[in-house]
């Protein structure tokens, strides 16, 4: 009878450790899933500032096309973006292009003095910044939820449910690390 007692004891507990690396796991998902959110809502309104910008812009440089059209076909392939990879090349491109459209500016003094763009130009820095701390946080949960998946015991029962590893969002050319410059 006390052998029962003690099997049933360590099967209570291996239970209780199961059911709490189990609700770990999800917890750590779910706080994964919504960083990602995060992150796009930050690139949303990205997005949403660089239509405003471009057409401030084309009215002191019309002849700026393939800079205009370099930025909006950027743009676009970010919103299209499916995967946390194809998203990270697509931001790189848009902070390319980005980067050319400031470029542009720099030959206009009276745009640079546009109350417009200047406004602009202090939200797509603050947006830029939110982006920034999102993609660490995000970053930093998915290595926190990568790691608890590999590590003993959790990595069993992360096996078991089929838990999968998500992936960071990585900036891959060197200079897509640096912010967009967006002051003059």
């Amino acid at each position: 009878m006390t052998g029962l007692v003690i099997v049933l004891i360590i099967i209570g507990v291996v239970a209780v450790a199961a059911i709490g690396i189990y609700n770990g796991l999800i917890t750590l998902r779910n706080r994964a899933d919504n960083a990602w959110a995060q992150v796009d809502v930050q690139l949303r309104r990205r997005y949403d500032l660089i239509p405003n910008l471009v057409e401030t812009v084309k009215g002191y440089a019309a002849h700026e096309k393939e800079t205009f059209q370099k930025v909006t076909e950027a743009r676009s392939q970010a919103i299209n973006a499916g995967t946390v990879a194809e998203q990270g090349k697509a931001e790189n491109m848009l902070t390319g292009a980005l980067k050319s459209l400031f470029a542009v500016v720099e030959s206009y003094p009276d745009l640079k003095a546009n109350q417009n763009f200047l406004m602009l130009q202090e939200e797509l820095a603050g947006t830029e910044g939110k982006i920034s701390y999102a993609r660490q946080f995000y970053n930093d949960t998915v290595m926190k939820f990568n790691t608890k998946q590999q590590v003993f015991p959790s990595n069993i029962i992360a096996n078991m449910f089929g838990f999968q590893e998500k992936e960071y969002f990585e900036i891959e050319e060197a200079e897509a690390k640096e912010p967009v410059k967006v002051e003059f």
